[in-house]
């Protein structure tokens, strides 16, 4: 009896399930005029701001974006950047503020002059999975979802309008419901952003989208404790050997094998940084039958040890060291 054909998800699509986000912090904000506020640089964090009542003008670099309710604005690649109201203020760097403090990643700010007030939900968010951040390494440096003109505008709508009905009336949980549904706004504008743009300007992007190479890209993705080779790839993508060598080389600026070590390798640090797995198990997670060979490969694409990575975060959560929030 022939098997059934399972239908192939498209790699886009399977790649943006990745996209898995750790809450730095989430901070409601009710500022009144005149307001600024400067925020820091957050490496390896996206920013994220939702408007759910008044205006807001975002400044990154030379971007000047204008925000008004029912918009949100991602800044993916963490850069610090400004925020004001409609009149001049002082932009006093946030952290200076005064916050209510709810929680190790929660808290509420209350800041102005007294004016018309705007209310916004601001935060930043870790993606820890190297396909989510490749797909954040892919965005432009500020993402405008304007919820008047996105083709899912209920839904962007609505979305934001529970966001504000959570702090209007903060009831039992709501700091729980803000977290989750400033989860679900932002995966929405990575989504939209990438739908619409198409991969144009991103090689990976562009190479995802490519119907031969997509989904060899995404076993890979998937699977990559597999022991791939340049022919079972190949197959993967339906293509010969040296044609589907030739494409990828083509799309992606390196070999196939050559990008499935540092995709394994950028998985392996992730594990050693955010897990208590040995070396043993995380090397057989990313495909390597031995310690040993893997320890070899790990040093010679990162330049330092796998334990070497174990102990830094070892270091960096110890008790009375500062973190971020």
């Amino acid at each position: 009896m022939p098997r059934p054909v399972v239908p192939r998800v498209p790699a886009l699509a399977d790649a943006l399930r990745h996209v898995e986000m750790t809450g730095v912090f989430y901070c409601p904000a009710y500022l009144t005029e005149p307001w600024g506020l400067t925020l820091p640089t957050m490496p390896d964090c996206v920013w994220f701001h939702a408007v759910t009542t008044g205006r807001a003008t975002l400044v990154a670099g030379d971007r000047c974006v204008e925000l008004v309710a029912g918009d949100l604005a991602l800044v993916p690649h963490g850069a610090g950047h400004r925020m004001t109201g409609t009149e001049p203020a002082e932009v006093p760097p946030v952290l200076e503020l005064p916050h209510e403090t709810l929680g190790d990643d929660y808290a509420i700010l209350r800041h102005g002059g007294g004016g018309p007030l705007t209310e916004l939900v601001c935060g930043g968010l870790r993606l820890d999975h190297p396909v989510a951040r490749r797909i954040i390494g892919a965005l432009p440096p500020v993402i405008r979802l304007d919820a008047a003109r996105s083709r899912r505008s209920t839904w962007t709508t609505a979305t934001l309008g529970l966001l504000a009905d959570e702090m209007e009336h903060r009831s039992l949980g709501s700091e729980a419901v803000i977290r989750r549904l400033c989860d679900i706004v932002v995966l929405h504008a990575i989504r939209t952003w990438v739908e619409a743009d198409g991969g144009a300007g991103s090689p990976w992007l562009t190479a995802l989208h490519d119907a031969q190479i997509g989904p060899a890209l995404a076993a890979m993705h998937d699977r990559p404790e597999v022991g791939w080779t340049v022919s079972s790839l190949a197959r993967e993508a339906c293509m010969s050997r040296a044609a589907f060598a030739a494409r990828f080389t083509a799309l992606l600026g390196r070999p196939a094998i050559a990008y499935l070590t540092e995709h394994r390798m950028q998985l392996a640090t992730d594990l050693l940084a955010r897990t208590d797995e040995s070396i043993t198990t995380i090397a057989a997670r990313v495909g390597y039958e031995s310690e040993a060979s893997f320890r070899r490969a790990f040093s010679r694409v990162t330049g330092t040890s796998p334990r070497r990575v174990t102990r830094l975060d070892d270091r960096r959560a110890a008790p009375g060291s500062r973190r971020v929030r």
